[in-house]
């Protein structure tokens, strides 16, 4: 596997990993079932496209992403922070969206970053990318 290849897997295991703990600390904090419903689908959705890039990197007998205990401590301490005063339907909602938008401009720059590497690889970032752009649609209704 090329490391390019490698590279975009890896940042689309991140990438997914966040969302799906930002998921699970938001879903705590939500008592609309319709939000509750579709944070769960998203939940379930980023889960595919993770294992997707980690099978394709385990294929390969190539090193995975691994987050730290540091970073999963300042995503919940940072969505703690955020919803101290207001945890609103409208609140989470947008703070799902923010959090889709760094996720695409991330993965569009490792694209950009890591050319060389092959269709498989690129096909699971543009389908990340892709998810989450609707993702946002269907998200701004809750606004």
């Amino acid at each position: 596997m090329k490391k390019d290849d490698q590279e975009i897997l890896k940042e689309v295991q991140k990438n997914t990993d966040m969302a799906i703990h930002a998921i699970d600390t938001l879903s705590e904090k939500v008592c609309d079932e319709e939000l509750r419903g579709e944070l769960s689908r998203e939940k379930l959705l980023y889960s595919v496209i993770q294992n997707k890039a980690t099978d394709r990197l385990q294929s390969e007998r190539t090193e995975g992403y691994h987050k730290s205990a540091m970073q999963d401590l300042m995503l919940k301490g940072s969505i703690q922070m955020n919803t101290l005063t207001n945890c609103s339907v409208s609140k989470i909602a947008e703070m799902m969206i923010q959090g889709s938008n760094r996720g695409i401009t991330n993965m569009w720059r490792s694209m950009n970053h890591h050319q060389d590497s092959g269709n498989t690889s690129m096909e699971v970032a543009r389908e990340l990318v892709e998810f989450e752009e609707k993702s946002i649609v269907r998200l701004k209704k809750f606004l």
